[in-house]
């Protein structure tokens, strides 16, 4: 196996769309053995490296304190292109499936779903964060090699980086907008960079905070296979509410909702909102269980035990693991970390954290996208301060008040078709024609089964072979009232997926533009004067401020408390570069709430 070499220039830079350049320049391959030393050689000249897949080669280099400036990743890109309209007529979407589309992502190797890979009796969830329905993350790889630089294919096909790369500079170059694929699969690449960076530097959590926090909440530890206290103790109550015997398991729904029947209860299942609903004695000890019992499944002992046994959380992004181009995680919880653990989350001492983030980021993006600029300026700065979005619109006369602004443009966004974003949507479509236009027309598009795409050209899987088998059978002579409802739903619901892709997506691309941005300003604000305290992160981030968790529009950096002032400023440029590079001049503004910090549970005091 080898990895490739672009050299300075030679790579796909992070630019603006309308940056016309092409990469130009001679390319060399270097060994894998030898990666390690010319990378650390190489580091100051901005070489591209280019590989197949960044959780294969990066680690190692940052175990061994080697900080890669630009990559690009061959799988990711490879993904993006082979789907993307802008690159529909280029050889490499027009040939047939490769062992490069079935290259699954590899995680952080050593981690716990990397071990847990190895373990036929560990299976880790994954945890997707927007449910597109039938539409879900990539799947995970099974074989032995992954994490490693010798990755064998269950194929057995050979991966051919060098040729890989040629194809997809071909691709492009022929496709119908290079800059804006330019400029996505650079902010791609980046973006894994900056997730690999995130693991080995791990986000600091104070292990005896986190015990005091479940110990308060659930009681002392228990002994392996016993509940904690308190949830013995709502357990018995939860018995003796319903008349049920002792040996009666609370966690298993079948029996529990038996039991409730039995009791007259009420319940048909036990969502927490049905459950608000009903009078009945069980109903408050069982949702105190509830609330309880996702704190020590999901974040007790044994989760600090195998995610921050070392004093950091080291989460297991997957990039790109969402369709629209979001973020997936493999475990860990690192994109549903709740805010009563978030006490634990500590800076070392002498250290802060700088939290940012993106104000109303997806209506922002909106009107970007659809170049509305009547909807832009209800968002805009004035006189130095951020103005809310939603009160904008309030103010520019178009609706009553936040709230139904704030439910209206979601319902334009994600196809709410009742109550107040039915009542409001009309008014929101005269004031911001553009806007809603634009997400209407992806959502007739979706229902007809077409691609859309971002502002940099990702797009949208078709709808699969159910899809249209139901589309079909209902324009079927014989077909029943029941098959024709159940294709105007299939279709309504496709329709609402594209209708967010377009602008969840691009939005998920002005964080990627963010995150890219920010990598690069924080390594330039250079490294801790003599004298000042280092950080409990390892080599190359000890002394420098570095990021260490991103949710969404959501950026974590963990800085020396001397440079929390500069790291500030530098996040908010880079959200108005983020802003720059998509949209170029078009005049909207991405503010930013920004904290400076000890604790992460204080971020939003």
């Amino acid at each position: 196996m080898h990895t490739v070499v672009s050299e300075e220039g030679s790579g796909i830079g992070l630019r603006p769309v309308s940056d016309p350049g092409a990469p130009a320049g001679e390319q060399r391959v270097v060994e894998a053995s030898a990666l390690a030393r010319e990378a650390a050689a190489d580091e100051a000249s901005h070489t591209r490296w280019t590989w197949d897949d960044t959780n294969s080669w990066y680690p190692a280099l940052l175990a061994d304190g080697v900080r890669v400036d630009r990559a690009h990743d061959l799988r990711l890109a490879h993904a993006v292109l082979r789907a993307s309209v802008l690159a529909a007529r280029t050889a490499l979407a027009e040939a047939g499936p490769t062992a490069w589309d079935r290259l699954a992502p590899v995680p952080p190797p050593g981690g716990p779903t990397a071990a847990a890979l190895l373990r036929p009796d560990r299976h880790p969830g994954s945890e997707p964060l927007f449910d597109l329905g039938e539409i879900t993350a990539p799947a995970r790889a099974s074989d032995e090699g992954r994490g490693t630089t010798d990755r064998p294919l269950d194929t057995g096909n050979h991966l051919d980086p060098a040729a890989e790369l040629t194809a997809q500079l071909l691709a492009i170059k022929d496709s119908t907008d290079p800059g804006r694929l330019r400029l996505l699969l650079a902010a791609e690449s980046a973006g894994a960079l900056a997730a690999a960076e995130m693991h080995h530097a791990g986000l600091p959590w104070r292990g005896d905070i986190h015990d005091e926090i479940l110990t308060e909440a659930l009681g002392p530890r228990p002994r392996p296979g016993a509940r904690p206290a308190k949830l013995e103790d709502l357990a018995n109550r939860i018995r003796d509410a319903i008349d049920a015997p002792p040996t009666l398991n609370p966690d298993s729904h079948p029996d529990l909702l038996r039991a409730m029947e039995y009791a007259g209860v009420g319940a048909r299942s036990l969502r927490k909102w049905e459950l608000e609903k009903l009078d009945h004695p069980v109903i408050a000890p069982l949702l105190e269980y509830k609330g309880l019992y996702r704190l020590y499944t999901a974040n007790g002992w044994n989760w600090l035990d195998t995610w921050a046994p070392d004093g950091r959380f080291r989460m297991e992004y997957v990039v790109g693991g969402v369709v629209t181009g979001r973020w997936a995680s493999t475990g860990g919880g690192a994109l549903q970390l709740p805010h009563n653990v978030r006490r634990a989350v500590a800076a070392d001492p002498g250290w802060t954290f700088v939290v940012a983030d993106a104000a109303q980021l997806e209506p922002r993006v909106l009107a970007a996208l659809a170049r509305d600029e009547r909807m832009a300026a209800a968002g805009r700065t004035k006189d130095g301060a951020s103005t809310d979005m939603y009160a904008g619109i309030v103010s520019a006369g178009v609706v009553d008040s936040r709230e139904h602004a704030k439910l209206g443009m979601l319902g334009a966004m994600y196809g709410g078709t009742t109550g107040v974003s039915a009542q409001v949507l009309p008014r929101l479509a005269r004031a911001f024609p553009q806007a809603i236009d634009l997400v209407e027309r992806a959502a007739r598009a979706g229902e007809r089964g077409e691609k859309v795409s971002t502002r940099l050209g990702r797009s949208s899987p078709l709808p699969g072979d159910s899809w249209a088998a139901v589309q079909g059978s209902a324009f079927d002579e014989d077909a029943g009232a029941d098959v024709q409802s159940r294709a105007r739903s299939q279709t309504r619901s496709w329709g609402r997926f594209t209708r967010n892709f377009v602008v969840q997506g691009t939005a998920a691309e002005w964080a990627l533009c963010w995150i890219a941005s920010i990598r690069r300003r924080l390594w330039a604000l250079g490294e801790l004067s003599t004298g000042s305290p280092p950080g409990l992160a390892p080599a190359p981030f000890d002394r420098r401020p570095h990021l260490v968790f991103f949710l969404h529009d959501e950026v974590v950096v963990h800085a020396p408390a001397a440079l929390a002032e500069a790291v500030s400023h530098e996040v908010r440029a880079a959200a108005d570069e983020a802003g720059r590079l998509l949209f170029g001049d078009f005049p909207v503004d991405f503010p930013l709430s920004v904290a400076v910090t000890e604790s992460y549970a204080d971020a939003k005091d």
